[in-house]
């Protein structure tokens, strides 16, 4: 299973807040289960776009490991989201939110960790549960 790691609030917004598409200069090949990290960084500038999009951001964000998972469905050049802001869009669908674990993050696509799923905990049933939304 591969893992993306996204900044805050955007991770959130995946996996509780109806996120679908995520935004990459670059391309994949690669379709099916997606571990979603929340970036260790925080960049005001992520938060003010998200306010600018009329997001009341919660308070209780988490940053630095895993907190979801999703299914990359597709890599797209257009999309009729309105997340969609290009060059590429990493369809998303089935967010689910999963027990934190910190990650050391990595740029592009990684590998999870084998001892990952062990910390996880996860089952089929886990992986299949939707998340609840946090976002107002």
């Amino acid at each position: 299973m591969k893992i993306l790691t996204i900044r805050q609030p955007w991770a959130s917004l995946i996996i509780h807040g109806g996120k679908d598409i995520e935004n990459r200069t670059w391309a994949t090949r690669y379709r099916g289960p997606l571990l979603i990290q929340a970036s260790a960084a925080r960049d005001v500038r992520e938060f003010t776009e998200a306010r600018w999009r009329g997001i009341t951001i919660p308070d209780e964000l988490l940053y630095g490991g895993v907190i979801g998972i999703v299914d990359l469905l597709d890599c797209v050049p257009s999309h009729a989201s309105p997340w969609f802001t290009g060059p590429f869009g990493f369809v998303l669908a089935h967010p689910r939110a999963l027990p934190f674990i910190p990650l050391r993050g990595r740029l592009g696509l990684f590998d999870a960790p084998k001892d990952l799923f062990r910390q996880l905990n996860l089952t089929e049933r886990k992986i299949r549960q939707p998340a609840l939304p946090i976002f107002g």
